[in-house]
């Protein structure tokens, strides 16, 4: 099982920065390797459930989340299922007036291609995706640029 995660902090309070993340289409302009979010149904915890298209070290994988923990302000947990099966947990906590931001992902390398890639490349290219993924959050935000 792969295992990874990254705070970071946003010049922005919770309420802002957890609306932006709780978008589910932002994922596709804050995370590099996210090609494509559809089919998106609000659910009745407050949360959704979506399709994405993901690509890890060129090869498409696709599959669903389902927030199965949604706390507004707090916490989101989906669940991963498809070439990727794991959790995504996005947390939030009030800094002053900005907001720590943690995102940790688990999850389980598909059989074929990437079963073939070390899953310490695999660690890493995820680690690395992390840190873009909490920068361009960080940065969208503080610069003003979304929408």
């Amino acid at each position: 099982m792969v295992s990874v995660s990254r705070t970071v902090r946003v010049n922005a309070p919770v309420e802002e920065t957890f609306t932006y993340v709780d978008e589910p289409e932002n994922h596709v302009e804050m995370t590099p390797s996210i090609a494509e979010v559809s089919n998106v149904e609000p659910l009745e915890n407050g949360g959704k459930r979506l399709d994405y298209t993901y690509k890890m070290v060129g090869v498409p994988l696709t599959g669903s989340l389902e927030a199965v923990e949604y706390e507004p302000d707090e916490r989101i947990v989906f669940e991963m299922d498809g070439d990727l099966s794991g959790t995504l947990t996005w947390e939030f906590e009030a800094d002053g007036d900005a907001t720590r931001v943690t995102y940790a992902a688990e999850y389980d390398l598909p059989d074929g291609v990437l079963k073939s890639v070390a899953e310490p490349f695999a660690v890493r290219y995820n680690e690395r995706e992390l840190r873009t993924t909490l920068a361009n959050l960080r940065d969208r935000i503080e610069l003003g640029t979304v929408a």
